[in-house]
């Protein structure tokens, strides 16, 4: 491919609605360009490696037997409402009406319709297991759209589905899944972890995400310094210090705190660090209108565990302001476990403390020295909060590290949430109806390229692992406009390297050598050869691999090997 033939259309200056480095690249780079909020148009040079994505994905599903189809992005209300998700979903599914006044939305995902379309197919055990899968747009209409392709709200994904007979035949494809998965960002050249992972709204039981890291991620992964253990953050569990708590030895005073709010002006004000300071916070009852949960101060709440205890209202929702000061007679800030009436559950490093500071339950005014079982009963311990570095491991082995990551694949264990509520059935060995179990498996297609940006880059742009580059080799002759001989070269060395199956880029715009690296680099291309006068007298040829800063003089013999090294490496 000739530059004068594609359009590539990159810029100099950062966009300023673009956020992130993965938005401002692909902007600079000229891969998307934004026609709405939350819509973009992918460019050739983007679909291209958007494209590459797609036939790694598919090679990987159809290896495992996955059988690939198209359901429509439009979906009837009726099935929705079937599954008891049409009001469910919330305002980010995008409802229309036709011209008859049917309801419809426009597919976020697709377990309505192909438990509908299996349903319908599906008679008898023989013909499981099943599994299905589609490359498709989705649209998920987002509150806020941001960050480009990242969270947009049209998008690109592989979603599959799988039914079975029996819960054994369901983990079997969910490992085959998981290790297909595994593949596909090893061959993409990314560097990921796949941790457990709560289910979230799509339902089910056994849930694991698949994460590329990347700084900018929004998730937070906790993994073993020690194993192979790896969870969200959310999923990770804590434990009971496992050792006596320290002995009581200040007294419980009442001291003024005025104008502290927050655990940082507390503890400055009463000169104590975070953790010695215990917050109590209000949280709607499943049996009582609140109940009060205490944590240590440098400690953050995880509302997913807490909606699983039985006391705790689920979906989970922190008591209003008003409601609290009239349960507590205190302001959210001034508020503890002292002489509570509500029910009280301490996280277990909050059990765990002596000596410790809390609200006295007036405004301006907290406890100090005060001691569980001393000055107030102990409550129900339970798990209640974000793992943080440093926590022990659940497996065992050493401690928990965190890293940031992008989720960019789930599968799930769905086992018969919308098969039971939408009668998808099939006749048994013993000729009697059963409900199939299903599982469930997405990749983000189009955020995988935002996330390999994340990942993959440098002052100068976009450094693609090879798998995912929208051409592999750029070749760049200096001056092949006035210099016939070094013109004729590169094109000798874009039919070798085309015909032994590269995509090739030839640069012959007759830019300025500065400009056309510039370019190159700023589109990630991962190996650059330039063809220079001075490099044919010598015999060689100028290179540079995208992730190094030195160039390479290789001689002409070495060339081809050279290249193949590299670029297979």
């Amino acid at each position: 491919m000739r530059t004068s033939q594609f359009p590539l259309s990159t810029l100099k200056e950062t966009p300023t609605e673009a956020e992130i480095i993965s938005h401002q690249l692909m902007l600079r780079a000229g891969m998307i360009r934004r026609l709405a909020s939350g819509l973009y148009t992918w460019t050739p040079l983007g679909l291209r490696v958007l494209r590459k994505v797609e036939r790694v994905v598919r090679d990987e599903m159809d290896g495992i037997g996955a059988l690939e189809l198209l359901m429509p992005a439009v979906q009837p209300a009726e099935l929705w409402q079937e599954s008891g998700r049409w009001q469910k979903y919330g305002p980010e599914l995008l409802r229309v009406k036709d011209r008859h006044h049917r309801e419809f939305c426009v597919g976020p995902t697709h377990e309505e319709v192909i438990t509908d379309y299996t349903r319908r197919e599906l008679k008898s055990y023989r013909q499981l297991p099943l599994c299905y899968y589609q490359v498709q747009t989705k649209f998920r209409d987002e509150i806020r759209p941001r960050f480009g392709v990242m969270r947009a709200r049209e998008f690109i994904m592989k979603d599959a589905y799988s039914f079975h007979a029996d819960v054994a035949s369901l983990k079997a494809t969910y490992q085959a899944m998981f290790d297909a998965y595994s593949r596909i960002f090893t061959r993409l050249g990314l560097k990921f972890r796949a941790v457990e992972a709560d289910t979230g709204s799509i339902g089910g039981n056994g849930s694991h995400e698949f994460h590329v890291l990347a700084d900018s991620g929004e998730d937070a992964i906790a993994y073993a310094t020690q194993g192979d253990y790896a969870a969200n953050v959310e999923m990770a569990p804590t434990f009971p210090a496992g050792t006596p708590r320290p002995a009581a030895t200040a007294l419980m005073t009442r001291v003024a705190t005025p104008h502290a709010k927050t655990i940082d002006e507390v503890a400055a004000q009463l000169n104590l660090p975070a953790h010695r300071v215990l917050k109590t916070l209000l949280v709607r009852g499943r049996a009582v209108p609140a109940v009060a949960v205490v944590l240590r101060g440098d400690h953050e709440l995880n509302d997913i565990k807490a909606a699983k205890h039985p006391l705790i209202a689920d979906p989970f929702e922190f008591v209003a302001p008003a409601e609290a000061i009239a349960l507590t007679g205190a302001n959210v800030g001034s508020i503890g476990p002292v002489g509570l009436s509500i029910p009280v559950i301490a996280d277990y490093a909050a059990a765990d403390c002596a000596n410790f500071a809390c609200g006295a339950n007036e405004d301006g005014w907290h406890l100090v020295g005060v001691n569980w079982e001393r000055d107030v009963p102990l409550p129900e311990t339970a798990d209640l909060r974000n793992a943080v570095e440093g926590d022990p491991a659940p497996n065992g082995m050493g401690t928990l590290a965190i890293v940031r990551g992008i989720e960019v694949g789930h599968v799930f264990q769905l086992g018969s949430t919308y098969s039971a509520a939408m009668k998808c059935e099939f006749l048994d060995e013993q000729g009697k109806p059963a409900t199939a179990i299903m599982g469930c498996y997405g990749i983000g297609v189009s955020r995988i390229v935002a996330a390999a940006i994340e990942q993959n880059h440098d002052t100068n742009g976009i450094v693609w692992p090879v798998p995912l580059a929208p051409f592999e080799l750029a070749i760049v002759p200096i001056n092949g406009h006035r210099a016939p001989a070094v013109q004729a070269e590169a094109e000798r060395l874009e039919a070798v390297f085309t015909g032994l199956g590269y995509s090739v880029l030839l640069e012959d715009r007759g830019l300025r050598p500065g400009v056309a690296f510039a370019d190159m680099e700023l589109i990630g291309i991962p190996l650059r050869i330039v063809v220079s006068e001075r490099g044919l007298a010598a015999g060689e040829y100028e290179t540079r691999l995208r992730w190094e800063r030195e160039n390479h003089a290789v001689a002409a013999a070495d060339l081809l090997a050279w290249v193949q090294g590299k670029l297979s490496g």
